[in-house]
């Protein structure tokens, strides 16, 4: 079932079938941030990821009581959209060998894929409150903050840290064939 499916009816169909893709997401994430802790050298970034692991559980579980709530059973549909972002990540970290610009690009994939879970939890939020369910509403928005926050973390440590020493490598590693 693709996201244009014709068999989707109404909001309430486009909502759980939604709800699914994310579902699909989330169950995914903690396989690609083992990946990123071990390759992971700043121990700020190793433990926002070990963190961000943790929440991950927590998120699947509550978007699984979303699913029941909605009646209906937990469901992954697949995403195209966050297995290109899996993909363009995974292609990425094998082709960087220093250290730094790694940590660098490990910021960026990790950010990659909160852009598009703020953009799930956002839409699904608001489609929760349309349809009156407050309650799954209320589920997806603590989860949707939690996203938004392991953001602003992400921008923090790249921004007072890890851009600088990627810089640092690529000019030093330049200057060498000058």
């Amino acid at each position: 079932m693709g996201i244009f499916s014709s068999d989707i009816k109404g909001l309430d169909g486009l909502f759980v079938d939604v709800l699914g893709q994310i579902y699909y997401a989330e169950r995914q994430i903690p396989e690609q941030l083992d990946v990123m802790i071990s390759k992971a050298t700043s121990p700020e970034l190793k433990s926002g990821f070990e963190q961000h692991l943790q929440e991950t559980r927590g998120q699947i579980d509550r978007l699984e009581q979303v699913f029941r709530l909605f009646g209906k059973e937990p469901n992954e549909i697949t995403c195209p959209a966050f297995d290109g972002i899996a993909k363009a990540g995974n292609g990425m970290i094998s082709k960087i060998d220093d250290p730094q610009l790694l940590d660098a690009f490990l910021t960026h994939a990790a950010q990659m894929v909160e852009h598009y879970e703020i953009v799930q939890y956002g839409t699904l939020t608001a489609w929760a409150k349309e349809l009156g369910r407050d309650d799954c509403a209320s589920l997806l928005q603590q989860t949707l903050e939690e996203e938004k926050a392991t953001d602003q973390k992400l921008t923090r440590i790249a921004e007072s840290r890890l851009n600088a020493r990627a810089e640092n490598a690529t000019s030093t590693s330049s200057n060498q064939f000058a």
